[in-house]
């Protein structure tokens, strides 16, 4: 997000992305934005009046945008303290990784759209990350339709 600029973020078809991130390893990759993300995003630019480079900027304390950009410090604490205006006292920033993570599973996410999302070059980073388990007394393969009539 520090590094984040304006033309960073592109329309790939129908969806918005941020396209050539450059992530841990140097692996270049593309992650999709949610509609919703990208109208907050809009709506910040508009009211800071940014049309290029970095997307986040500071803030006085008289509301005037000012600078090229925040620090990794100024976005921790931001996130801090609305973790703390939550109730959750202990948080990292890989917890964020994994919550995204779990939430994109638990609304159907397939695990390889997953690993992509994160950057993760091995599935089962991916898993561990996500917690997955196999379970055998309610095994995924026990009702794939094509089993016979009793």
């Amino acid at each position: 997000m520090v590094h984040l600029k304006v033309e960073d973020v592109q329309q790939r078809g129908d969806h918005w992305a941020i396209v050539d991130l450059v992530g841990k390893g140097g692996h270049v990759r593309t992650i999709p934005v949610p509609g919703w993300v990208k109208n907050r995003m809009d709506d910040w630019m508009r009211e800071s009046r940014t049309a290029s480079g970095c997307v986040f900027r500071s803030i006085n304390k008289h509301g005037t945008v000012w600078g090229n950009g925040v620090t990794e410090k100024v976005v921790w604490y931001v996130v801090r303290n609305f973790a703390k205006a939550l109730g959750i006292e202990k948080i990292a920033p890989h917890d964020l990784r994994r919550t995204c993570a779990r939430l994109c599973r638990v609304a159907g996410g397939e695990l390889e759209q997953i690993q992509f999302l994160l950057g993760h070059v091995s599935v089962q980073t991916t898993e561990r990350c996500l917690g997955s388990k196999q379970k055998i007394r309610d095994a995924v393969n026990d009702r794939i339709g094509i089993e016979p009539p009793e």
